[in-house]
């Protein structure tokens, strides 16, 4: 069963890429969701409905949770939880830092997670309990133990407690921390995942924003939890990832506020 969840998997991120680079920077229509900023395109859109239909030719009976279309619920264990285009501000705007995710839950389990970006012909893509790869190559999260010298990616949500937020971005910038704001957030935890980051930490994500990634930085080594405990679940709103050393270190940056 899992061959065949693994290469549909990887047929529909495969093909689902291949869609949204080649309407790259051409004239699609692009509208707003709740806010003026909070963006979805028509390629976000038929980007979702390729993958629905490659998962439903294969596994009919599967649940299906989409950024863009209703979910479509089962009695099945399985779950695909994706993101047509994570990046999609990027996308809009012709800046080439976007991907598609997709995660296979099994109960409440992360089972499999892939998360491809297309223009830097990248494929990252894990297996519960058989590591995390990219382009097929076995990946792992950095070796930094120093904080002082942490390499940090976050993000920003378009409604949030602003001030609160801020407060740990700026407190990190002034003790001198490189951070980078990548804007996707699958991106940012593939990145973890690979070592070129050493963490990341973003609040109120939504599931099909990190399914995929978080188990990837998982098989790579690294730990993901919320900012209160070590607990987590791709439902929770609060997500930090690190290559495991450096987590404590980062999320009392997070909790000193």
């Amino acid at each position: 069963m899992n061959e065949q969840l693994k290469a549909v998997l990887l047929e529909a991120i495969q093909q689902a890429g291949d869609y949204i680079e080649k309407h790259f920077r051409t004239n699609f229509a692009i509208h707003h969701k709740t806010g003026i900023n909070n963006l979805v395109t028509e390629v976000d859109q038929a980007s979702e409905q390729l993958i629905r239909k490659i998962i439903n030719q294969y596994f009919p009976d599967h649940s299906i949770i989409g950024e863009e279309y209703p979910t479509k619920n089962t009695e099945s264990e399985y779950h695909w939880i994706i993101d047509p285009i994570d990046g999609t501000t990027n996308y809009a705007h012709g800046i080439p830092l976007c991907c598609v995710s997709i995660g296979i839950m099994y109960g409440e389990n992360m089972l499999m997670g892939a998360v491809y970006n297309p223009f830097l012909k990248e494929l990252f893509f894990a297996e519960k309990g058989k590591g995390a790869f990219l382009n097929d190559q076995p990946i792992h999260v950095s070796e930094n133990a120093d904080f002082r010298t942490a390499f940090l990616v976050t993000g920003f949500p378009y409604k949030a407690d602003a001030e609160y937020i801020a407060s740990t971005f700026v407190k990190l910038v002034k003790k001198g921390l490189p951070i980078r704001r990548l804007g996707s957030a699958a991106l940012d935890l593939c990145w973890v995942a690979c070592g070129r980051f050493d963490g990341f930490w973003e609040y109120n994500l939504n599931a099909w924003d990190i399914a995929a990634g978080y188990l990837i930085v998982e098989e790579a080594g690294g730990k993901v939890s919320d900012f209160q405990s070590d607990s987590y679940s791709v439902w929770d709103k609060e997500t930090l990832a690190t290559n495991g050393i450096l987590h404590e270190s980062i999320r009392k940056e997070i909790l000193d506020n």
